[in-house]
């Protein structure tokens, strides 16, 4: 037998890389086995839900900050209309 036989660069490393490699097509495909085609998460598709989730996040806060000032604007007009009362004098 020779010690240059097709097996001499497979070490740790290469066994992992393999491993790894079959592990991804298995989880790849029973997603699509699962999801379906179409249904499958993608680079694109994370992307697209990030975007989305930023944007509902978004709209969150902007309804927040309206609320907020909502707020304090009933509570200013509050104060001013109980110092109005409390500035006028008693008949």
């Amino acid at each position: 037998m020779s010690a240059n036989g097709p097996n001499q660069n497979l070490g740790l490393t290469t066994i992992s890389r393999t491993v790894a490699s079959l592990a991804v097509g298995v989880v790849h495909t029973l997603e699509r086995a699962a999801a379906g085609d179409g249904r499958t998460r993608t680079a694109r598709g994370n992307a697209w839900e990030a975007v989305c989730a930023d944007r509902a996040r978004a709209a969150q806060r902007r309804e927040l900050e309206r609320l907020v000032a909502e707020l304090t604007a009933a509570r200013a007009a509050a104060r001013e209309r109980r110092e109005a009362r409390e500035a006028q004098p008693v008949s």
